[in-house]
Formats: C-alpha cells, sequence, structure tokens
C-alpha cells in the first residue's frame, strides 16, 4: 500500500540540527529493558549478534516488511520510534525519504548515526534521544510512522500505538511476537522478557486507538534465535521449509511475527 501523496501541507517539521529531546524519566509509559539498551557493549554488537549469519535473512524480510506497507517512500516523510541502530532509518534515507529516527538509548542512536554518516545520508535524516510515549511531534506530522522489535518490550502497548496515531497523516505500522509461537516456550529466558499478542489482542488495541486494519502477514514458524545460530548458505534452505509451514492451516497462528499495516 503507498502512501498517499494528494495533501500538501506546509512543512512543520523540526530542524535537522535538532538531535536530542529530553524525555521524561518518570514517564509513566515504560518499556522493558530500558538499562539494557543502554549500555554501549549491547548497542556496539547489536547488529552483528542478530543479524549476521542466518539473521541475514530476517533482516531482509524485515526490511521488505515495511517497504510493502509504506511504499515508495521517495519524498515522504516517515518517522520510526524504538529505531535502534538505524537498520530501518538510513534504509528508508537511502531511497529517498526523510526519515527522524527515535530511540531512548543514547548508544543506539550513535551507533545510528555511525551508519548514516557511512551510507552517505546523514542529511536526510536525524536522530533523536526521546520518549515514544511523549512524542515531540505536532499532530499529523508524518505520512507514515513505524515501529519495528518495539511492541514485545511494550508494558502500556495502547499509549504508545495512540501517539504513533497522532503524528502520522496516513499510515502507521508495526510488527508484534505471536502469543502461540516458539516463541512462548523460551521467553521467560530472554534478558526481560517480551510481550506476546494474539490476533484477538491486536484487534482490540486497534480498536482502542482508532486505527483501521488494513494489511497483515504473519511468518517465520521456525524461531528468530534458529535462524541466528545456523550460516547464511544454510538458511536459504531452512527458509523454504519455513514458508511451507506458514502456509498450512495453522501457520498464521504459530508464526512467530506478525507485521500489521493501518490506516488513520
Amino acid at each position: 500500500m503507498a502512501i498517499p501523496r494528494g495533501r500538501e501541507e506546509p512543512s512543520t517539521r523540526q530542524s535537522v540540527s535538532v538531535s536530542f529531546y529530553s524525555y521524561a524519566e518518570d514517564s509513566p509509559d515504560t518499556v522493558k529493558g530500558q538499562e539494557w539498551y543502554q549500555a554501549d557493549d549491547i548497542a556496539e554488537e547489536y547488529e552483528e549478534k542478530r543479524f549476521s549469519r542466518g539473521g541475514r535473512l530476517i533482516d531482509r524480510r524485515e526490511k521488505q516488511a515495511v517497504l510493502d506497507a509504506i511504499g515508495p517512500v521517495e519524498d515522504s516523510e516517515i518517522l520510526e520510534i524504538a529505531c535502534g541502530t538505524g537498520r530501518f532509518t538510513v534504509m528508508l534515507a537511502e531511497r529517498g525519504a526523510d526519515v527522524v529516527g527515535l530511540d531512548i538509548s543514547g548508544p543506539m542512536l550513535k551507533q545510528g548515526r555511525k551508519k548514516a554518516r557511512a551510507a552517505g545520508v546523514a542529511d536526510h535524516l536525524e536522530f533523536m534521544r526521546g520518549d515514544a510515549g511523549r512524542l515531540p511531534f505536532p499532530d499529523d506530522h508524518f505520512d507514515a510512522v513505524i515501529a519495528m522489535r518495539f511492541f514485545h518490550l511494550a508494558d502500556t502497548p495502547a499509549a504508545f500505538l495512540r501517539e504513533m496515531r497522532r503524528v502520522s497523516r496516513d499510515v502507521v505500522f508495526f510488527d508484534t511476537f505471536n502469543r502461540f509461537s516458539t516463541r512462548s516456550i523460551y521467553n521467560w529466558a530472554l534478558p526481560m522478557g517480551s510481550r506476546l499478542y494474539s490476533r484477538w489482542e491486536v484487534d482490540r488495541l486497534l480498536e482502542e486507538v482508532g486505527l483501521e486494519l488494513v494489511g497483515d502477514e504473519h511468518d517465520f514458524v521456525l524461531p528468530y534465535g534458529f535462524y541466528r545460530q545456523i550460516p547464511n548458505s544454510t538458511a536459504s534452505a531452512f527458509r523454504k521449509i519455513d514458508t511451507t509451514l506458514g502456509s498450512l492451516p495453522l501457520g498464521d497462528r504459530l508464526a512467530s511475527v506478525s507485521y500489521w499495516t493501518c490506516d488513520i
């Protein structure tokens, strides 16, 4: 689904020189693992641990999901909350979008800025440290707002989703981890746990905040951790098995991740 481009509005976007937004330490809208993600070593190793080896396949799939959801991005204004090291922020800037990446972790943002400079797109994006529960932007400010690998950490998902809706003119896109996937077996062993969602819970969230679901995809019956442990050269073969499993009647229900595309 492409972003509608029918309306031309004067830009009220903050200057690209703004790179820090003071977030409220006592914000009632909290996320798991705030201290963990603040560590320099975690930020430096984040992508290498998740998206090397067979994890490259996950990286490609997630990026394609974002592009499929928001369509042509050139000249669009896009916000990514919980942007982390800037995987999607930089990708969108490389395709001609003007992007703001917001995250609560200074070390993660440092990695994102380094990546943007290396890609030659620093002029097309800005990284801001801030609170996703109190976005420092006016209403209807962006063509699209995305959040990837964030809602499993959200203690108050409706509050964050409501803010995403508020600042978007057209599209809100996010992913969730599935309550009935294999992740539920080992979720307790993760450093901070994860919030898992059923389809019913997501439908209820969208109704609560006033978003219309216009597209959903469900993928990875085989867990992410499995792909990260195998060589990239063999990941494609297992991916074919994974895709076959996902096409079975219970495939969507057992998928590890769901991608949700919403209209305002």
